[in-house]
């Protein structure tokens, strides 16, 4: 059965993006391998010689400014973790374009902050220069702009992996590979005795207990990242594959539906451009409060939310930002783009429509948030 769902799952995955962390990609010692990215090219080049076409988001620019500066220890504070970055960044595409060349592709770098995706133009201009990228035959590199990053660089998990998830549902890509430096996701920690690598998990819910993660050095990133990964791409009807970067030819491997590391099964039916930014991309700029009632209304029978459901409004926004809609509970299940700015939404809560009139003067819409711009993320 297992096998039969990853032949479907690679076989309908024309475009592929493949996310590889740093551990990945460095020697033994932390500096970075040419040998592994040569390697990691071959792959590459490799799954996109057919009908396939790959992007590629890279973590490493800290381990490579490391290694090129001769540092033993990665920086702690922001300053010199942003310096190590931008000499690193410009060795790890070079490194890249050398080894794509040897198979007649080129590397094309595109550096990202979340302010690109979260401005609905600047999203849609990084998503055509990733599918021109890819018309022209080139192998999109895609990493955080750490240079100018500031809280993502400092986190403890790395925002590649968020990242790369970001990119999946930017371009509509069926699958996402993550390449780490673990076989995959087990039901305890895999260095506990009897740990067993989960093969496939249809319920992302049911596997979260067993998220351990070790500290390390060198990466942001670790297990937990990659199953948030792996929840934003299912809930948009993708699938995601964890596995062992350590392993020469892995990537094709995982491409011909062999059973090495864990899939991650779709959630649901495909999510369509537009709700995928808005549901799995975009940053909530504040959080409105649903009853009982108004939560199934939405999420249950895909009703719009109106003022009449709302209990309770956090955070300050304006009029089209977007907004996280949370249960009874505070839990959120949805992200919509609010028709009110948050000081409207607390004058109108729980009234019925036809009072936003008598309260603002004037009711330029029935639904606080309409159910055209709304997406469910449960």
């Amino acid at each position: 059965m297992t096998q039969l769902l990853r032949q479907e799952v690679t076989l309908l995955a024309e475009t592929v993006v493949v996310k590889v962390g740093t551990r990945v990609l460095t020697d033994d010692e932390g500096r970075l391998s040419e040998e592994r990215i040569a390697g990691l090219a071959a792959d590459l080049c490799g799954v996109a010689s057919g009908r396939r076409r790959v992007v590629l988001v890279s973590s490493g620019a800290v381990a490579a400014g490391m290694g090129r500066l001769a540092m033993e220890h990665r920086p702690t504070d922001l300053a010199h973790l942003q310096a190590v970055a931008a000499v690193g960044q410009s060795r790890l595409i070079e490194t890249y374009e050398r080894a794509l060349r040897t198979h007649g592709r080129h590397a094309a770098q595109i550096l990202l902050t979340a302010e690109d995706v979260n401005d609905r133009t600047r999203y849609l201009n990084v998503r055509n220069t990733i599918m021109t990228l890819l018309e022209l035959g080139a192998v999109p590199i895609i990493n955080e702009n750490d240079t100018v990053s500031v809280s993502e660089l400092l986190t403890t998990f790395g925002d590649n992996d968020h990242l790369a998830a970001i990119v999946c549902n930017l371009i509509g890509a069926p699958l996402l590979v993550v390449l780490s430096d673990v076989e995959g996701l087990y039901d305890r920690h895999p260095a506990t005795a009897g740990a067993k690598l989960i093969s496939c998990v249809t319920r992302i819910d049911d596997v979260a207990s067993a998220v351990q993660d070790g500290p390390s050095h060198l990466s942001k990133g670790g297990m937990a990242s990659k199953i948030r990964a792996a929840r934003l791409v299912t809930a948009a009807g993708g699938n995601t594959i964890i596995a062992s970067g350590r392993h020469k030819g892995m990537l094709g491997r995982v491409m011909a539906a062999e059973e090495v590391g864990t899939l991650f099964v779709a959630q649901g039916k495909n999510v369509s451009p537009w709700k995928r930014w808005i549901g799995f991309t975009v940053r909530p700029r504040g959080k409105l409060i649903l009853d009982a009632g108004a939560r199934t209304a939405v999420e249950a029978t895909g009703r719009s939310l109106l003022a009449i459901g709302v209990s309770g409004v956090e955070g300050d926004f304006v009029k089209g930002d977007a907004v996280a809609l949370c249960g009874p509970d505070g839990g959120e299940f949805a992200r919509g783009l609010s028709n009110y700015s948050s000081e409207d939404v607390r004058r109108i809560a729980g009234l019925r429509t036809q009072q936003i009139g008598d309260v603002l003067g004037h009711c330029p819409y029935d639904e606080v948030v309409h159910r055209d711009n709304l997406a469910v993320v449960t």
